[in-house]
């Protein structure tokens, strides 16, 4: 195991709960370690950053999408391959589209289809849940169309309970428990690196669960931030609102994304403040795992670790 120079700091190593497993992203590499029947099953790969071919994308504000999209292709060809170790009898049927997209195409073309159209399906469906439900459903209602600050704020509270709800709902699947308990299996795992202890299952176990710079922590700060972002839209039709959302969208991710690394690189009141609501929602989306799952987070933390100690500070 690579040691570090200091005892404490904040790493910007981040990763995603797999199907039983784990994807720990650093600095120049990602790792994927899951558990089968055999044994852990590891990958590792280098990363490419689309901000090395095209600078303009590495700039504040306009990183945050960047990023965010990234990340969500990385992570659904993380959770594919997961789910592709998962032995076949357990293996649910695939849908008729990716039956469709697997008879006409070769298998490495249909993969990234079928990781595109997933991708694509997800960006919709939250654009619908999150844009165009809150617009269309608070349009119903008369009283609160009459102030453009009362509508806004109207629409914000149906995000968060759209937000609440769903996260919770998912919660009542047993396979979505255990993808919670890898959840907190790596902050955990994150945790013990941070606060520069060996990186041993007894070492994890106590830590806490509820990380400040969790990804599920953006999805509430993105919205908050679309709630003083949208006030300035001073429409009444729905769908006119609706597009004017969309529209600013890319600026609601990218003021997002930089309050979250702000929070990263601060210890002060203000940022407690602003990560508190999402280690509440961490509540729902993590789970205490168990040593097996621990054991899976260590070795992909172990992996992308990188040579030179203190590379992977966060903001570095």
């Amino acid at each position: 195991m690579k040691e570090k120079a200091s005892c404490e700091f904040r790493t910007s190593i981040g990763g995603q709960a797999l199907i039983e497993g784990i994807l720990m992203r650093g600095p120049k590499k990602q790792a994927i370690v899951c558990r089968t029947a055999d044994g852990l099953v590891e990958k590792t790969e280098e990363l490419r950053f689309i901000k090395d071919r095209y600078p303009i994308l590495g700039w504040p504000l306009i990183r945050g999408c960047a990023i965010f999209l990234s990340s969500m292709v990385k992570g659904m060809q993380a959770l594919t391959y997961s789910a592709n170790l998962v032995p076949l009898e357990e293996q649910g049927e695939p849908d008729k589209l990716d039956k469709w997209i697997e008879e006409h195409f070769p298998e490495d073309t249909a993969q990234k289809l079928i990781i595109g159209v997933a991708v694509v399906m997800g960006v919709a469906l939250s654009l619908f849940l999150f844009i165009f439900l809150p617009a269309f459903f608070v349009g119903l209602i008369k009283p609160l169309t009459d102030s453009f600050v009362v509508r806004n704020l109207a629409e914000g509270l149906v995000r968060i309970a759209i937000l609440l709800g769903y996260m919770k709902l998912v919660t009542f699947s047993g396979d979505v428990k255990r993808l919670f308990s890898y959840h907190g299996a790596e902050h955990k795992t994150i945790f013990c690196y941070e606060h520069g202890k060996a990186l041993t299952v007894e070492n994890v176990r106590p830590e806490s669960r509820f990380h400040p710079r969790c990804g599920t922590s953006f999805l509430l700060v993105v919205v908050a931030v679309s709630i003083l972002v949208n006030s300035v839209v001073r429409l009444q039709n729905s769908f006119a609102r609706m597009g004017c959302h969309l529209l600013l969208l890319p600026l609601v991710v990218g003021i997002s994304y930089e309050i979250n690394r702000w929070c990263g690189l601060h210890d002060n009141a203000l940022s407690a403040a602003l990560s508190a609501p999402g280690k509440w929602l961490q509540r729902i989306t993590t789970n205490e795992p168990d040593d097996g799952m621990i054991e899976c987070a260590i070795r992909a933390l172990e992996l992308v670790i990188p040579d030179q100690a203190g590379s992977d500070a966060w903001g570095s």
